[in-house]
């Protein structure tokens, strides 16, 4: 990939309708190997099939209210919650039950672990929530993930409001600490994957 093109594709913009497709694919694709998805889906044949569904449903729930990021020809993306957001409504938990289960299928136990472990430790203060991040494989280590990253917290320090982040891979913590997340604590989801929460305080704006 020469600099024009790492250039042109690094431009990021918010994701709408017409983009759902592509962002399911590069999800789908940037976490097969992801110690959550493995505890949820331990089979990786039903993990390619089922990880789009259910990215979907965080795609779908995070509309005009958050905010969803993606690279020009969907090399990264990113999901982020709005502190307006911190939990899903009882209408929301109805309308996505049944797309849900269809999409965890069996696993429905362990994705109800995680979810509700994930609740239970994230921040009680306002923040902005780093839902989900991802890299198309092929494309990791150019600075795709970097870019959505940015734009992301820009919106977060615009609004004077901390970024919040967790993960269960040990390797991404170097990443997140380079844009100013620090480990505030770890916990474990049952019988799962232990997991790192990671806060960044807002920047100040310049006047």
């Amino acid at each position: 990939m020469t600099f024009d093109n790492i250039a042109q594709a690094t431009r990021v913009r918010t994701a709408n309708a017409d983009d759902r497709c592509m962002v399911l694919s590069t999800l789908g694709a940037a976490f097969q190997n992801d110690p959550v998805a493995s505890f949820i889906f331990p089979d990786a044949s039903v993990r390619r099939i089922r990880l789009p569904r259910l990215f979907a449903i965080h795609y779908d729930l995070q509309g005009k209210m958050d905010a969803r990021y993606v690279t020009a020809a969907g090399e990264a993306v990113a999901l982020w919650r709005a502190p307006s957001h911190r939990s899903v409504s009882f209408r929301e938990k109805v309308s996505l039950s049944v797309p849900w289960l269809a999409a965890v299928g069996s696993a429905f136990r362990r994705a109800l672990a995680v979810s509700a472990a994930s609740d239970a430790n994230r921040p009680c203060e306002p923040h902005w929530y780093l839902d989900i991040i991802g890299c198309a494989p092929s494309m990791q280590g150019v600075g795709f993930g970097g870019v959505v990253m940015r734009a992301g917290l820009a919106r977060a320090d615009g609004d004077g409001l901390p970024s919040y982040v967790e993960t269960a891979n040990e390797t991404n913590l170097g990443f997140y600490r380079a844009y100013g997340f620090v480990v505030t604590h770890r916990w474990r989801v049952p019988d799962g994957p232990t997991h790192w929460a990671m806060l960044r305080k807002p920047k100040l704006q310049p006047f």
